[in-house]
């Protein structure tokens, strides 16, 4: 059983949690994941690793409440225990020998963004962040990031905070201003990193982008995460979840991560009118 250290409402549909694991925040590093349960009875899922403190034996993650189990993982609090909680999986993040990087985020995404970030500037590279929400109330992880950016920039799709528009206009403004990056790496929707990877295409600008968004088991037997990379097949789960930008068949990814919206809306409404029987 895993101890639950602290809760954090983000925004009115994010939480962070730190939990107590000892075994896994020794290993951890930016970019991989865990798997974790509820309870005995409750589906596996996998969620990145957004931090983890090493001498305090924890690990942090962030999720969105968008099914089931991201509703019953609401409902605890500090105290509470999890089944389990497995990892790390998934390759870490490349982050060595990288000078100066340009690190996109998007809505959730910002919580797989943001440990990335931290250990390029702890390496002593110069980090540039953008990131982008709708609106100012879904904004998490704003000082986190300002801390570890020597330039951080901040678009909303509503103008609600920090300057109106997406990601890619401040990247694009950024380039074309005469800032030059060793990497860009985009974290977030599946469309966002698929405009972000055109757009640095154009300049020639090595991307990676995380495809965390589209993965559902987390040890590649259930072929939920599969895409295609360079007209060959791949799993993000276990080949990833980092990928060349360049490579990725977004399109296609973005049709099989869209088959399971329904069931997912669905899932989380029976776990609400359940919970409704209980307050």
């Amino acid at each position: 059983m895993y101890k639950i250290l602290k809760k954090q409402v983000l925004n009115p549909t994010v939480t962070l949690m730190e939990i107590e694991s000892p075994l896994v925040a020794a290993k951890a590093q930016p970019g991989q994941f865990i798997i974790l349960r509820v309870d005995a009875e409750g589906e596996r899922i996998p969620l990145t690793v957004a931090d983890f403190d090493r001498e305090q034996g924890s690990v942090t993650i962030i999720f969105q409440i968008v099914g089931a189990t991201t509703e019953k993982l609401n409902r605890l609090n500090p105290g509470d225990f999890l089944q389990d909680f497995v990892g790390p999986l998934g390759k870490p993040t490349h982050t060595d020998g990288l000078k100066k990087v340009a690190v996109v985020g998007g809505g959730v995404g910002c919580a797989i963004a943001y440990p990335v970030a931290k250990k390029l500037h702890q390496q002593g590279c110069e980090v540039h962040t953008i990131v982008g929400f709708r609106s100012e109330d879904l904004i998490i992880l704003k000082e986190e990031f300002k801390s570890v950016s020597a330039m951080y920039a901040l678009m909303t799709d509503d103008g609600s905070a920090g300057e109106k528009g997406l990601v890619t206009d401040a990247l694009r403004r950024l380039i074309e201003s005469g800032e030059r990056y060793d990497q860009v790496i985009a974290i977030g929707p599946l469309v966002m990193m698929k405009f972000v990877a055109k757009l640095t295409k154009e300049y020639g600008i090595p991307t990676v982008v995380s495809m965390n968004p589209i993965m559902i088991d987390g040890t590649g037997m259930c072929g939920g995460c599969r895409l295609t990379v360079g007209g060959q097949t791949k799993f993000a789960c276990v080949d990833g979840p980092d990928f060349d930008g360049f490579e990725v068949d977004f399109d296609e990814a973005m049709a099989r991560s869209a088959m399971y919206k329904d069931f997912e809306r669905r899932a989380h409404e029976e776990a609400c009118n359940l919970f409704k029987g209980v307050e």
